[in-house]
């Protein structure tokens, strides 16, 4: 039959846990996206132009 832990086990492996998750997060949160080698000028995505919607013939 498996024995009870004890208390002071159970809430060290809680605390643990929680450290690695945070760590976790933090890591995560400070990843972005790697840099450029070289500098490239922005380019501009065309835009589209919609009429304006008029009044509808029913």
């Amino acid at each position: 039959m498996l024995e009870r832990t004890s208390t002071t086990a159970r809430y060290a492996r809680g605390f643990a846990a929680a450290v690695v998750a945070v760590a976790t997060l933090v890591l995560a949160a400070n990843a972005g996206p790697a840099k450029a080698s070289e500098p490239r000028p922005a380019e501009q995505a065309a835009q589209a132009r919609h009429p304006a919607a008029g009044p509808t013939a029913d």
